[in-house]
This record gives C-alpha cells, structure tokens and sequence, in this order.
C-alpha cells in the first residue's frame, strides 16, 4: 500500500477562530487515524544537517524553509491512492482550522522519482 508524509501548518489565531465543534470532530477524527495505525505527532525545533563532500557535519538550529504558517505536525499515512489520503488529511485539525496540510508520495527511490515526474 502506497506511504504518505503528511505537514500540517497552522496557527492559534485560526485554530482559535474555528467552531469549537469542527475543531472537536477534527481531533476525533486524528484519534481514529491514530488507532488505525497513522504515526503523528507535533512538530519540534529542527536542526539542519549539512555534511557537503563528506568533509564534515554542521548543523544548524533552525528551518530551512519557511512558511506563511508555523509547521505544526507531521503524520506517516497508508493509503490506497493520493485521493485517499488527501481525504484524510482533509478532515484533521490543520485543514479544517484556517491552516493547510501538504501530502506528499514517499518513494521507494530514484527509479520511483523517475516515474512520478
């Protein structure tokens, strides 16, 4: 079964200016994806990892990209198609709360790349 990353983004503000409603549905909605085998959590500081030639490892605490809204989380997801997750992710607490969450293909490889371009 084809794997999905998942990245939320969204921020207080929208999640604040949300129906309390639609904000409950949305977290019961993470907890059925949860139980149902779904790895998510929330997102910590990052470090960056550089390593250019293999002279050496810097790091560096901090985003590489930046974004309009805070990241907020992450989820690894199994689905049958790209429909299907974008349907699950649709329904979680960054979608429905003024936020936007990206779905994204895991590939096995370069030959899997190769194909999806």
């Amino acid at each position: 079964m084809p794997t999905f990353i998942t990245i939320g983004y969204g921020d207080r503000n929208g999640y604040d200016r949300t129906d309390p409603a639609v904000r409950d549905a949305a977290h019961a909605h993470d907890d059925q994806l949860r139980a149902a085998g779904v790895r998510m959590g929330l997102a910590g500081t990052p470090v960056q990892v550089r390593n250019h030639d293999a002279a050496g490892t810097d790091t560096r605490e901090g985003a590489f990209l930046t974004s309009a809204l805070p990241l907020a989380g992450f989820a690894v997801i199994e689905a049958d198609s790209l429909e299907a997750a974008v349907a699950m992710a649709a329904r979680t607490p960054c979608a429905v709360a003024h936020g936007v969450v990206e779905v994204w293909p895991l590939l096995d490889g370069p030959e899997d790349a190769a194909g999806a371009a």
